[in-house]
């Protein structure tokens, strides 16, 4: 298969906080994924809550907030003393594409099954099957719940040629930063965006939920996931993600913290709609 589509802090503190964060290549930050988590749950069926609940009982948190960025923690002790799952899905975060065309290829962008793409459908198939172990089916829910975050957020389906704008240093100059300040693209769109708006979660969630949600054109597509991440990746180009001359100014942050949050908003309608489908599917 080939799929082409066009490519389309306020305070010193805060700022130097995501700075020391943002080198890491996670995604919309604990806040975000906790975010889409709670804005799915709210869209569970019954039935599929109670499966929830079942699932996740003996969670510190037992919700999907709460296991939102679990994905993200096995990741990093796999860095330090190890942990062979955070290994094994550390290449499932994201997926890169060659050039500017979104060019879809599974076998050069997706080797078996090794992306964002692959995982989400991968976990979700385990997550429905009844006859697997809870373990693996908790394991796939808490899985779901932070790599359909991830395929929403733009740079985690970016450019190999600079790792998702990892590679891509910029140059803040705000009010309220200490001039010069340096971060990466990618970091700006894990962070930045939506922890700049200086929300809490409840706060965030309410502003969230009164957002309209547009028409979804992945209803009803085969490959759900793929879409997903082609949107994102299109996204790249046709909002002009990447700042001129790699400076970067509040102004980038407002302009663009709108984006952010509308694909939060549609990564919690779609979390909820997977969700739903794998545990209370529709009876014949």
């Amino acid at each position: 298969m080939k799929i082409i589509l066009p490519r389309a802090v306020s305070t010193s503190l805060l700022l130097s906080a995501l700075l020391l964060a943002s080198g890491a290549a996670l995604a919309w930050s604990k806040q975000g994924h906790q975010l889409v988590g709670e804005l799915a749950q709210r869209d569970l069926t019954p039935a599929a809550q109670r499966e929830v609940d079942r699932l996740l009982a003996g969670e510190p948190v037992p919700t999907l907030a709460g296991v939102a960025t679990w994905a993200d923690e096995i990741r990093a002790e796999s860095r330090g003393a190890g942990n062979a799952l955070g290994t094994l899905s550390s290449k499932w975060h994201y997926v890169n594409f060659s050039g500017k065309g979104c060019d879809y290829v599974p076998a050069r962008n997706c080797p078996d099954g090794n992306c964002v793409i692959g995982a989400i459908q991968a976990q979700a198939a385990t997550l429905a099957d009844r006859g697997r172990s809870d373990e693996d089916r908790r394991n796939a829910l808490k899985f779901i719940v932070h790599f359909v975050g991830d395929a929403h957020q733009p740079m985690h389906a970016g450019l190999a040629s600079d790792r998702g704008g990892n590679n891509f240093q910029l140059n803040y100059r705000g009010k309220g930063a200490r001039q010069g300040e340096g971060t990466n693209l990618h970091g700006v769109w894990d962070y930045w965006l939506l922890q700049s708006a200086e929300l809490d979660n409840t706060r965030y969630t309410r502003r969230l939920l009164e957002l309209p949600l547009p028409p979804d054109p992945t209803v009803g597509a085969e490959h759900r996931p793929l879409q997903w991440a082609l949107e994102s990746c299109a996204l790249i180009e046709s909002q002009a993600i990447y700042p001129p001359r790699r400076r970067i100014t509040d102004a980038y942050l407002d302009q663009h913290r709108p984006l952010a949050e509308r694909r939060v908003r549609q990564a919690g309608a779609r979390l909820a709609e997977l969700i739903n489908a794998a545990l209370d599917p529709p009876r014949p």
